[in-house]
């Protein structure tokens, strides 16, 4: 893999200047998750096994690292407004089968200091950690494990107030979602053997009281998908019959009530850009809001549609199956968009509005000396900030062997000044 110096040494004309960034921290010859991408400040903050890194922004150099006992097993989408998060990491360091998600460590992305530590250890089924989903809402964090959800002060790590189930338990929390000083809770409603039957829940709570704000309900036979957007409420539903291919959009009002429900699949879109990954509600990768737009990507394509009425505006489909996503809306009805790497070339970021293919502006080339490192990321997490776009993979490896080119741990592009 080349440094960020023969990456600038090797660089062409017009193409985007580029760092890359290295861990050669050992990790286990398995499929290692690569935990949400946090920006904060200059920085960008990730986990993988059992470091959390924090990268400048401006050249990709290790600020701070922290090596945790155990390996991360889960991270909110969004730290706290002043750059604190929780990792839930392993309760034990190996990596059999069995080992629970149990252990909350509070750390602060600004210095990499580790605050307060403690178990999850509500009442229930130990087993019931071995998957957990958590979220953070201002200063609260929420964990959602074994049909309970509860709430936490991220000061201290002191509990709150628990999620309640509805119905007599029928209807229990699923996950978790945050940002802002937002908390939302889906549900599942098993009310019946037939899952034509069974319906599914989005519920707003205030953070901090526990106290429910609105409660909006799935049409029978449907369930919560995904969460696009925390405001205004934008998520997906699906058809609890056919899992994989029935789903559809939904927008909410700013107090709960249905706005408008429509489909994408007319267009060609897959749910969460045909994300396959873990089962977090929050982030919908591939699909975002922004400045009045719905915007969906995927393989070949990226859209918009309007938030307010659920129609189709534009959309442009790449000629070479690539990967489209929009990284943000800009002035009007254009989006900056984000063409993936392929095989035999690096990607691009541009801008495009309703006049579609062939009106592309403000063109960045990626260079051609990260292309294969670049391809490797297609699928990943992405951040845009002050013009620069940063680049993960969702998962490594740990297996060099295995793979064509030794995996990079992050790389980013900005236009060339």
């Amino acid at each position: 893999m080349p440094t960020t110096k023969e990456v600038a040494a090797a660089r062409k004309p017009g193409e985007a200047s580029a760092w890359i960034a290295d861990d050669t921290t050992d990790i286990p010859k398995q499929i290692n998750p690569v935990h949400d991408l946090w920006i904060v400040g200059d920085t960008a903050v990730q986990a993988l096994y059992r470091k959390v890194t924090a990268y400048r922004l401006s050249d990709g150099a290790e600020v701070w690292s922290v090596t945790l006992p155990s390996a991360v097993c889960e991270t909110p989408a969004n730290p706290t407004p002043d750059g604190k998060v929780v990792v839930f990491r392993h309760e034990r360091p190996d990596n059999e089968r069995g080992n629970r998600c149990n252990q909350m460590q509070m750390i602060d992305l600004k210095t990499g200091k580790q605050g307060w530590q403690k178990k999850l250890d509500e009442p229930g089924d130990e087993d019931d950690t071995l998957i957990v989903y958590s979220a953070i809402s201002g200063d609260v964090l929420s964990a959602a494990r074994g049909q309970r959800a509860v709430t936490y002060r991220m000061s201290d790590g002191s509990r709150l107030h628990k999620v309640p189930s509805e119905k007599k338990g029928a209807c229990f929390p699923t996950g978790v979602a945050g940002g802002a000083a937002r908390l939302l809770v889906s549900s599942d409603c098993m009310v019946s053997m037939d899952r034509s039957k069974n319906y599914g829940q989005l519920r707003e709570f205030d953070p901090r009281t526990g106290k429910l704000l609105w409660r909006y309900r799935t049409k029978t036979g449907w369930s919560f998908g995904a969460l696009i957007s925390m405001d205004p409420v934008v998520f997906t539903v699906y058809n609890n019959e056919d899992t994989a291919k029935d789903w559809r959009i939904t927008v909410l009002d700013p107090k709960g009530k249905h706005r408008v429900t429509f489909d994408a699949r007319d267009k060609g879109f897959e749910h969460c850009a045909g994300d396959g990954g873990g089962d977090d509600i929050q982030p919908c990768r591939g699909a975002s809001v922004d400045k009045g737009l719905i915007m969906l990507g995927g393989q070949d394509q990226v859209g918009a549609y309007d938030v307010e009425t659920g129609k189709f505006l534009w959309g442009v489909k790449s000629d070479d199956l690539r990967h489209l996503y929009a990284l943000r809306a800009e002035d009007g009805r254009s989006m900056r968009i984000y063409e993936a790497a392929n095989s035999r070339e690096p990607g691009r970021t541009f801008l495009m509005g309703p006049r579609g293919a062939g009106t592309e502006t403000e063109v960045v080339k990626h260079p051609a000396a990260t292309a294969a490192w670049e391809y490797e990321m297609f699928m990943g997490h992405t951040a845009y900030v002050d013009g620069r776009l940063v680049l993960t993979s969702t998962h490594m490896s740990g297996d060099e062997n295995k793979k064509p080119v030794r995996e990079a741990r992050m790389l980013s592009f900005a236009a060339s000044p």
